[in-house]
């Protein structure tokens, strides 16, 4: 990670050929996989502020320039947690009972959280759009999370999350 003299991170910044091709994601993350590893620990040891202000900014160019409906990897492999207030706005989407949403399309984890049945999302389409966007689970609002307060606590989280989603790898990746 470059730094000043000051200790403050330099300008740093991502550009639309830093975030690889959602089909490239697997085998670059393979490749990477130590560096990545590496990363991940340097910042667990990094100023949480400036951690956040920095991965904050990545997180807004990418999203300036980079739509997820051109990939969609989180939809079709992984699987939100997913809350009991989520059961109940998404059934009231879908004109369902909760017990039914539940019965049809989840499970509940080692965790003890709802997730979906199988991947990918029984919600995503063929053009990768999700037929209950606006009321999709918390978790999927807020993927892949680089915007969140205290990202020092996801790092492993987001760690996984470079693996699936092209964002996460190119942050992680320009902070290397």
């Amino acid at each position: 990670m470059k730094s000043n003299s000051n200790g403050a991170l330099s300008s740093i910044s991502l550009s639309r050929n830093d975030v690889p091709a959602p089909d490239k994601l697997k085998a670059l993350f393979a490749t990477n996989r130590g560096v990545l590893k590496k990363t991940v620990q340097k910042l667990a040891k990094f100023n949480q502020r400036q951690l956040d202000d920095i991965v904050h900014k990545l997180h807004h160019e990418a999203f300036g320039f980079y739509d997820c409906l051109d990939c969609s990897n989180c939809c079709r492999s992984i699987s939100p947690a997913i809350s009991h207030n989520d059961v109940e706005v998404m059934a009231k989407k879908l004109k369902v009972r909760p017990s039914d949403l539940v019965g049809k399309h989840l499970k509940l984890d080692e965790e003890g959280d709802f997730v979906f049945h199988t991947a990918p999302c029984p919600f995503i389409d063929d053009d990768n759009y999700c037929q209950i966007y606006s009321h999709r689970p918390k978790a999927c609002r807020e993927y892949p999370h680089t915007d969140r307060s205290r990202f020092y606590q996801i790092l492993k989280l987001s760690l996984k999350n470079a693996e699936v989603c092209p964002v996460v790898y190119a942050i992680l990746m320009k902070l290397a």
